[in-house]
């Protein structure tokens, strides 16, 4: 054991981790063995636990901090207040050892001697518990961080801060209920050159899907100034999602940005004394409108995240910064993320609403799950003794002090904050779910009536009125039986593909572009193309709403193109279709603009619609961006996973036309392993299945629209719902001339109507036809396959 009182960090490895704790053996560990491959982490030096530990003995101070504790009830959250309050104030009392103080000048002067302009240089004084950051516990966020220090008699007086906060409410509960003793946990304080994030931007990332555990991609959020606003949860930060296998084959790799509304940036003050150096200043709105850092930066972070996993072996928990001096980006901290390494894969767990409820309220969904109860507005924590168990917490935003009552809640939900702030990392940690940066939920929901949180409904996470049913599914992946047929999943949004991907699957046999356009965009195709000729209130709305990227048009293409790598992503190397945009005139005329650029039409249904578009003069200039955006993703990105499906082709011409479409925008069929699917939903596809068998590489049915136009039945219309049947023997025979034709020519025929997933009956009669595969809705692929397991037999014995 050693006697120094500091370690500079470039002494210092993870085998220190006893004495200067995880956070600060971390720090030195990277410093020492990952520099050399590009990740920069600012210079320090720390106190030992030793240190600390003498500190305590000095008067007896230990004694009495034992004592207090000891005949303290952690469930009384007033006692544990006052408790705490005292026990700090001792800690801030008690003199330096002489050895101690003279050791951290030593250091400091040391240190600061190295720089190229001491005089301009301030530090972050961290705390490092020697139990923290450990594999099956995090002590994140437990201790205090102060920033901006200047002078080492302020930075003195910031250790014995970071000393004191060891004692704060949530930390003495968190070492209570994970059976830490006095003796375990001792605090070392790391001392680090600040990086000027001030006046550049910072943030967290994570080396994995905190939500699904899903592990091929790292998650980045970003923010202007000091990164204590996303890790408190007082901004609501950009978010980026980065594709893992892309950026090891050095291909651009972000597959998701959302833009934040960064409304406040934290930045340096003209105080030096601890807790008072920073202050917090209004983002002008242009800068709020677009992302805080580029894709560059989005991909150099995330090398680096890789670096730092890999050197660990696990996911990672990582704050960084980038200077806005020197323009560099830094890692602050980086620790072993601890919310999904429990996560038992073999096990599939889904939460679904089983009513619905009016939306009160909607932000971003942390986890998976749904939680019920009362809620409880909380201004201030003045107002702990009122928060019971089981209710829900709705707070403006929540920092560490929060957390004895976060732990008595059935969910959590925000005003401010993204994916990775106080709230949601707490809520993922105690498996609750939560909804973050409401902007107004303290404002709006009915405080003390019973409301539901569900953040099982993709990125929104939705607050709902009143106390609704819920299920939970689970199902064991090893008990599946095998089958003749394989069994693909229909993807409706993008986010929802991490966690989709869980569940046993052979791929996407259905993404509909449709519904990127209008979850991810919203505007019509050619409000894009033609901004300049709109009026002028729509387009200022245009151009707000897609002011962060390089154009309106650029908009179009990269929100496509992040909605359909994400899938592409989530899934791969599982094949993945997505079908052409099928608007009808209706559909596209809701869209931001679309009543300027559509028809009205007796009957949509029936009229301009998938394939009689893609060659239509007056839509080439929106058909030519869907094309641009998925030649992107498999080209570029390299997901060659990525497969098209031409929708409502009435006749082999159309086909002929289609296929030039995409030839002459950059996706021709058969370039780069490109499979081109036709959907087989009108009855002269079946009837003429040969003719167009001979543009396509198969065929994927659309049941509904099959049906539909077989029986003549509107299935939109309720007056005549009760005729519509797939399994009625008009539709059963022009799916078997389909399904007949393509198996002949070896062709791919799957089918990703609705129908397979509401009748098991009729995915058992596909399977004994020979149908290779049946693309379900996720939450009926386990039922379905456990049935068609039993039928299976039966289909083997009949042939």
């Amino acid at each position: 054991m050693t006697n120094q009182s500091t370690l500079s960090f470039r002494d210092i490895t993870m085998a220190d981790l006893p004495q200067v704790g995880g956070k600060n053996a971390s720090l030195g560990e990277m410093i020492g063995t990952l520099s050399r491959a590009g990740v920069r982490v600012p210079d320090g030096y720390a106190t030992t636990a030793d240190a600390f530990r003498t500190f305590l003995r000095y008067d007896d101070l230990d004694d009495r901090i034992d004592a207090a504790i000891a005949a303290l009830d952690v469930e009384d959250v007033e006692a544990l207040a006052q408790t705490a309050a005292t026990i700090r104030e001792w800690v801030r009392a008690q003199p330096f050892p002489a050895a101690l103080e003279r050791d951290i000048r030593h250091a400091h002067e040391e240190l600061t001697q190295a720089l190229e302009r001491p005089a301009e240089v301030s530090w972050a004084v961290r705390s490092s518990a020697t139990a923290e950051d450990l594999p099956d516990a995090s002590f994140a966020g437990q201790q205090e961080t102060y920033l901006h220090i200047a002078g080492v008699e302020n930075v003195l007086d910031a250790v014995r801060n970071v000393f004191a906060s060891l004692y704060t409410d949530r930390a003495i509960v968190y070492r209570a209920q994970h059976g830490y003793g006095a003796e375990a946990v001792a605090i070392s304080a790391g001392v680090q050159r600040m990086v000027r994030s001030d006046i550049g931007s910072s943030g967290v990332m994570f080396t994995v899907d905190t939500e699904s555990g899903f592990a091929d991609v790292v998650l980045i959020t970003s923010a202007y100034g000091l990164g204590e606003t996303v890790v408190q949860g007082a901004v609501n930060p950009d978010e980026f999602c980065v594709y893992k296998p892309a950026l090891r084959a050095g291909r651009p790799a972000v597959v998701r940005r959302e833009v934040g509304t960064k409304a406040i940036a934290m930045q340096f003050a003209a105080g030096t004394r601890a807790g008072t150096s920073t202050v917090t200043v209004d983002v002008p709105a242009a800068d709020r409108e677009r992302f805080s850092i580029g894709d560059e930066d989005v991909e150099e972070l995330a090398r680096a995240a890789l670096v730092i996993e890999e050197h660990y072996g696990r996911p990672m928990d990582i704050e960084w910064a980038r200077d806005g001096l020197d323009g560099a980006l830094y890692i602050v901290q980086a620790r072993p993320e601890t919310t999904t390494t429990h996560i038992d894969k073999r096990v599939v767990q889904r939460y679904v609403l089983s009513e619905r409820g009016d939306v009160l309220g909607r932000g971003r969904a942390v986890g998976t799950k749904i939680g019920s109860g009362r809620a409880r507005i909380m201004h201030d924590l003045t107002e702990m003794h009122l928060f019971e168990e089981g209710d829900v917490l709705v707070a403006d935003r929540t920092d560490p002090d929060w957390e004895p009552i976060m732990r008595r809640a059935s969910a959590i939900v925000t005003n401010r904050g993204g994916r990775t702030c106080h709230a949601a990392i707490v809520a993922r940690e105690l498996g609750i779910p939560a909804v973050v940066g409401t902007l107004d939920a303290t404002g709006t929901l009915p405080d003390r009536e019973s409301i539901t949180v569900s953040c099982a409904e993709g990125d929104d996470g939705l607050i709902y009125r009143g106390a609704l049913d819920f299920r939970i599914d689970e199902t064991v992946v090893d008990d599946l039986p095998a089958l003749p047929v394989e069994i693909m999943l229909n993807v409706a949004v993008p986010d929802q593909a991490f966690s989709l991907s869980q569940l046993p699957n052979h791929g996407v046999g259905l993404a509909r572009l449709e519904f990127i356009v209008s979850t991810m965009i919203g505007i019509h195709p050619r409000a894009l193309v033609e901004v300049d000729a709109l009026p002028a209130e729509l387009r200022d709305e245009v151009r707000a709403r897609t002011a962060a990227y390089a154009s309106p048009r650029d908009y179009f293409v990269q929100r496509v193109a992040e909605g359909v790598s994400s899938i592409a992503a989530a899934f791969a190397p599982k094949p993945v279709i997505v079908r052409l945009s099928d608007f009808k005139t209706n559909e596209y005329a809701g869209l931001l603009g679309g009543d300027l650029f559509e028809p009205h039409e007796e009957n949509p249904m029936l009229g301009w619609r998938g394939a009689s578009r893609y060659a239509t003069e007056s839509f080439q200039a929106s058909f030519a961006m869907e094309c641009e955006a998925l030649a992107y993703v498999r080209n570029t990105m390299g997901l060659t996973n990525l497969q098209v499906m031409i929708p409502f082709v009435r006749t082999p011409r159309e086909a002929e036309e289609a296929l030039a479409a995409m030839a002459r925008n950059g996706l021709p069929r058969g370039e780069n392993g490109l499979e081109v699917m036709m959907m087989c939903e009108i009855p002269s596809n079946a009837l003429r299945a040969d003719a167009f068998l001979d543009h396509f590489d198969g065929f994927s049915i659309g049941s509904n629209d099959l049906t539909q136009l077989t029986l003549g039945v509107d299935r939109d219309s309720e007056l005549v719902a009760a005729a519509f049947d797939e399994r009625d023997p008009a539709v059963l025979a022009l799916l078997e001339l389909a399904i007949t034709a393509c198996t002949r020519r070896g062709k791919y025929v799957g089918i990703c109507g609705q129908g397979p997933s509401d009748h098991p009956d009729f995915a058992a009669w596909l399977m004994q036809r020979g149908i290779r595969s049946m693309s379900l809705n996720p939450d009926a692929a386990i039922s379905t396959w456990l049935q068609l397991g039993e039928a299976a037999p039966i289909a083997a014995g009949a042939s």
